[in-house]
Order: structure tokens, then C-alpha cells, then sequence
């Protein structure tokens, strides 16, 4: 069992979840309530990454974060070291690879919301702040969290963004898919058994907390 890719999967789903909530709550809420020019795009560009090969996503991610870019050189300008085949180049591709999973469940939360309970809180002359959090997200909270469970459990078993762009580097970019994949490579068929185990039951745990909180939580509120 490869414990230092699993613990680096650890990492870099939770550091992904950690960025993501924001940007699933915010982009959520706008996508649910707004009407705007261009919103059938942003929501395409949004989708993007389910539609496209990991590969081919992982690519252009590369030639985004290369030393050649504006990002990568801005990068090695200021930290001293590359992006690509990073820890940190890797939570970025990370991050912008969930966006689906991220911001469509708490988008449909949002959505769910009936419109004359968020026009009640507009006529108690709640700023849009105080309504996000005294209205909007205590009634779409279900969708924001599975879209985090959503991220955790993907980020946990990604593979081809991986790949493309931290490689695979022991302590580094090697994460838990990394780790098994190099052991079907080398025959070695009960390590590989052991830890896709693993990354089941991890997953399987983090889904079922999810419904066994929303039960509870349920309950309470009915």
C-alpha cells in the first residue's frame, strides 16, 4: 500500500473542495438567478470539462501552465519553480477540471429555491449577503454539499489530468490513481487490488456521511 500517494490524494481533493466551495456557491446562485447575454455559453464553458477526454483537457491545462505561458512564467517568476509537475499546478488543474461537479449540483439548489420565498426576503430588506446566508443557503445547502462530495470523490480517483500534468512524482504529483496504475504495470495485481480498495471504501464513506447528514438534517427541519 502506497500511504504517501494516498495521503497526496487526500490533499489535493480537500485542498480542491477548499477552493471550489466558494466558487460552487457563488456561481451557483448567479447561474440560478440571473438572466444575462451569454449566459448559455458561460454554462457550455462550465460543462466543458465532462464533454472533453481528460487527455485532451490535460493538454491544453499543459500548455496553459507551461513555462512558456503568461501563467507559467509569471509563476516561475515569483515562487522560483515550475507550475507543471507541481503540487500546486496540480490542485489548479484540479480545481478548474471540477467546475462541473462543483458548480451544477449547487446550481440546482439554488434553483430549487421558490421565487416567492427569495422575494420575501427582498421585501424584509435583506442585503443580498444577509440573504445568502439567512435564506439561500440553509434551503439549497443539499446541492452545495453534494457538489462537494461530488469534487472529493472525483478528485480522488482523476487519473488523466493527473498524468498530463504533474506526471508521476513520488511525494510530489503521484497520487493514489497514479500509484495503482504503476502497479498493473508491474504485475503486481494484490497491490493494486489493495489500494483500489481503499479508494472505494473512501469514496463509498464519503457518500454515504453525505445522505446519513442530509437525513439527519432533514428530519430536523421537517
Amino acid at each position: 500500500m502506497d500511504w504517501t500517494a494516498l495521503f497526496l490524494s487526500l490533499q489535493l481533493a480537500g485542498w480542491t473542495v477548499v477552493f471550489l466551495l466558494p466558487v460552487s456557491v457563488l456561481m451557483g446562485r448567479l447561474l440560478a438567478y440571473r438572466r444575462f447575454r451569454g449566459k448559455g455559453l458561460v454554462e457550455a464553458l462550465v460543462m466543458l470539462p465532462l464533454v472533453l477526454p481528460p487527455t485532451v483537457f490535460g493538454f491544453y491545462l499543459l500548455v496553459a501552465f507551461g513555462r512558456n505561458s503568461p501563467l507559467g512564467d509569471l509563476w516561475q517568476t515569483l515562487f522560483g519553480h515550475q507550475l507543471v509537475f507541481s503540487f500546486q499546478g496540480l490542485v489548479l488543474a484540479s480545481v478548474i477540471f471540477n467546475l462541473p461537479f462543483a458548480i451544477q449540483p449547487a446550481q440546482r439548489g439554488f434553483e430549487s429555491i421558490p421565487v416567492e420565498v427569495r422575494e420575501a426576503a427582498r421585501c424584509c430588506g435583506l442585503s443580498p449577503m444577509a440573504a445568502l446566508w439567512r435564506v439561500d443557503l440553509p434551503l439549497a445547502w443539499p446541492g452545495v454539499v453534494t457538489a462537494m462530495v461530488l469534487t472529493f470523490a472525483h478528485t480522488l480517483g482523476e487519473f488523466g489530468i493527473v498524468l498530463m500534468v504533474g506526471g508521476s512524482i513520488p511525494g510530489e504529483t503521484k497520487t493514489i490513481a497514479i500509484a495503482i496504475y504503476d502497479r498493473v504495470q508491474g504485475f503486481d495485481d494484490k497491490g493494486a487490488a489493495t489500494m483500489s480498495a481503499v479508494l472505494v471504501a473512501i469514496s463509498l464513506f464519503t457518500i454515504a456521511l453525505t445522505y446519513w447528514l442530509s437525513a439527519r438534517v432533514g428530519r430536523r427541519l421537517s
